[in-house]
Formats: C-alpha cells, structure tokens, sequence
C-alpha cells in the first residue's frame, strides 16, 4: 500500500513529524521572502535583471514569494514524504492570485490573498467543530497533545482568530499604502499571531495529555 499524498491523521502512528523549528521556518519562511523581495525590489532586479519584465517590486516580490512557497512544500515533502494540508491550501491560494497579479498587473489579487486563506482557514475549523471535528491537530499535532476538550476549546480560538486576520488584512490594504501593508503583514501579524499563541499556553497546559498523564505519580 502506498502512501498518502497528504499528512495523515493527527492520531495515526505512521504520521511522520520534523522539527517544530524547522517546521515554523518552512512556513515563515516564503513571508520573509515577500517583505525583502519588496523592500529591496530594485536591487533584486540589478542582480537579476530578468526580474525587470514581472514590474515593480511587489511584482517581483510576488513572483519571489511564490516560488519560496514551493520550495517550503518541497521541503515538507522530501522530509516526510507528505505535504501539509494547511500550507497546501494557503500555497494554491498563494499560486493562483499570484499568477493574476502577474498576469493582469493588478496588485489588488496578492493584497487580497491573506483574506481568502484566513477566512478559509476560519471556516474549515469552526466548520469542523460544527460537525465535532476539531480539525486544529493537524497543526499542532506535533507541539501538543490535547484532550478532546482542549482540542476543541483551542479550535473555537484559533478559527475566531483567523476571523479577525481577515478583517485586520481587509482594513489595511483598502486603507495604506502597499508598503505599510508590506509591513503590516510581517511585522504586525506575525507577532500579534506569537503573542495569541503565547496567550493559548494556560489552556494547553490544562488540557495538556502528557501532563494528566504525569499527575498519578505525583
């Protein structure tokens, strides 16, 4: 029997896991690439000057980022022979906006690629929990192990989380400038989205498995 294509199941012995470090840079990592991309644009096209006929610095930048994206996927893949579900959907999302911003020139489609994902995200685990799924350990299967409250509990926060993503992401690209929105992304989500993981801590060590587990020693 061949493998799956996509990560198996949270609880699925065979699941195979990499390095929490190194499975945040494989995601961080094509975001990084966006913000240098577009914050050194004209430079980038000196060194490549190939670049020149994608546009301006959000275009290459865009071009730059999609290809960081792949590579992140090639990288899960060659590392556990499967490709994360989550990163998957925001990579076709990140494809296919990226391929109509170059090809239409237009700057409003990668601009509007972090509302798709978050709100698709929201609705996939809220969703999920509609149907008594807490869809989440996908994620973080591999830092935690929750009992089915805490899986649960961590779901309904995270799904209501990317909620107020999307909304955040509408208000600013409609109302800056694409270099704040540049920065935005980076420097203002990225640790607002650290600082509500931190925040989560107390539910997870309540909820924690391996904790509980410990306790009847105590």
């Amino acid at each position: 029997m061949t493998d799956p294509i996509l990560e198996r199941d949270p609880s699925d012995p065979k699941r195979k896991h990499i390095n929490p470090l190194l499975k945040l840079a494989l995601e961080i990592g094509p975001l990084l690439v966006f913000f240098f991309a577009n914050a050194r644009g004209e430079q980038i096209v000196t060194w490549w000057p190939a670049l020149a006929d994608l546009g301006g610095p959000l275009f290459v930048a865009t071009a730059l980022f999609m290809a960081a994206v792949a590579l992140s996927l090639i990288v899960s893949w060659l590392l556990t022979r499967t490709i994360p579900m989550m990163p998957l959907v925001s990579g076709i999302i990140v494809f296919v906006f990226g391929a109509l911003t170059l090809w239409l020139q237009d700057e409003t489609f990668i601009k509007m690629k972090p509302t798709i994902v978050n709100t698709l995200f929201a609705v996939v685990l809220l969703g999920g929990l509609a149907f008594g799924k807490s869809l989440l350990g996908y994620v973080f299967d591999s830092a935690f192990k929750l009992d089915a409250e805490g899986w649960s509990k961590l779901t309904l926060r995270w799904g209501l989380f990317f909620v107020f993503l999307a909304i955040a992401n509408e208000v600013v690209w409609r109302n800056f400038s694409t270099d704040f929105w540049v920065a935005f992304k980076v420097w203002g989500i990225m640790p607002v989205t650290f600082l509500f993981t931190v925040s989560q801590m107390p539910l997870i060590m309540r909820h924690s498995l391996e904790d509980q587990a410990a306790e009847p020693g105590e």
